[in-house]
């Protein structure tokens, strides 16, 4: 009697086992297109993405970068004042979106152009969205606004 509870407890520890590598595998398949990886300008020139590749850019607006087109067509440059990548977006931009502030947009590369499905603009005069700040920092160029003057 003792080995026949042994042998369903063991059992029922290898199904669950087995539906939970089941369940991670449906879950990380299901996600495979939802992940978008964030790259500044630099990193972007450095390594290219794969044709198609969805993902996330982020900088700086370069100033006078800025060129309305037809309709809600727009152009604009991304910097992380180490390298300057062009966007292409159609959409209506964020309200807060300026040149010289912080923007993240998604999208993908075509040639040397990123074409963006979505801009992302900064929400008040000090927010800059974290990639963006990390990408900066990295740099060696990131100011913090927050930070007081040493006398």
């Amino acid at each position: 009697m003792k080995g026949l509870k042994k042998q369903r407890r063991v059992q029922i520890v290898a199904l669950a086992a087995v539906a939970l590598i089941g369940a991670t595998g449906l879950v990380g398949y299901a996600m495979r297109d939802g992940i978008n990886f964030f790259r500044s300008p630099t990193q972007v020139l450095e390594a290219p993405p794969g044709p198609g590749e969805t993902f996330r850019i982020g900088g700086l607006v370069v100033e006078g970068s800025i060129q309305r087109g037809q309709g809600t067509e727009v152009s604009f440059a991304v910097t992380d004042t180490n390298a300057t990548v062009p966007v292409r977006y159609n959409g209506i931009l964020p309200d807060l979106f300026a040149e010289g502030q912080g923007m993240v947009a998604l999208g993908r590369m075509e040639g040397d152009t990123f074409v963006a499905t979505e801009v992302l603009a900064k929400h008040d005069e000090t927010y800059m969205p974290k990639e963006v700040v990390d990408a900066l920092k990295e740099q060696g160029v990131y100011v913090d606004p927050n930070a007081k003057p040493e006398s």
